[in-house]
């Protein structure tokens, strides 16, 4: 099985992937993949200066993350920019790390906070979306990223609202409690994915 994890900014997805990968399932992160297709020399990086100038590349030829961010988030054209060369690097590679250990029995968490913008939704037999009060994740995330409120409600902006995970998702998993009362939730949930893996495979 293919499921994909994605959810809100500051949501606490990143406590839900690692519970999935204590459960035997091998994550697939996609910020990490990101960094993966934008590292120095690559073809992705070199679309993004030409799209965005060399102000978001450092001395060293990596690229400035922060600065760039600065440029896209609240600019919406900017970001539709960005997200039209990253996301064909990103989700070719998130394809064959994901078909790769699929075809080795392993059960397989793509953990994308822009899974469906991505289209990385399309490979994904099930999903798994994360929730939370905003301003909850306003707290978490200004105290994570160390960003401002202003900064973070900008990227609140540039993603769905909590509606359309609700309406495109197999399991929500609202997390506004305990981390034990997390835990609970996302162990029931791959259990009911466990018992849906032995159902299709019973049926074929």
């Amino acid at each position: 099985m293919i499921t994909g994890l994605t959810g809100q900014s500051g949501s606490g997805k990143s406590t839900v992937s690692r519970i999935f990968a204590a459960g035997g399932y091998y994550v697939i992160d996609a910020d990490s993949v990101s960094r993966e297709v934008t590292s120095k020399g690559s073809p992705a990086l070199s679309e993004i200066e030409e799209a965005f100038g060399s102000g978001v590349i450092d001395d060293e030829g990596c690229l400035k993350r922060r600065a760039l961010g600065d440029i896209v988030f609240g600019d919406r054209e900017r970001l539709d920019t960005l997200e039209g060369i990253l996301y064909p690097h990103i989700v070719a590679r998130i394809k064959e790390l994901a078909y790769e250990h699929s075809a080795a029995g392993e059960d397989v968490l793509i953990d994308a906070p822009t899974l469906f913008q991505a289209g990385a939704d399309s490979i994904c037999d099930v999903i798994v979306s994360v929730t939370a009060d905003e301003g909850l994740r306003l707290s978490r995330i200004t105290a994570r990223d160390g960003i401002t409120e202003k900064q973070a409600r900008e990227r609140f902006a540039s993603q769905y609202d909590e509606e359309f995970f609700l309406s495109h998702s197999d399991y929500v998993i609202r997390n506004d409690g305990t981390e034990e009362e997390l835990r609970a939730h996302v162990l029931s949930v791959m259990n009911s994915i466990k018992d849906m893996r032995g159902t299709a495979k019973n049926d074929a």
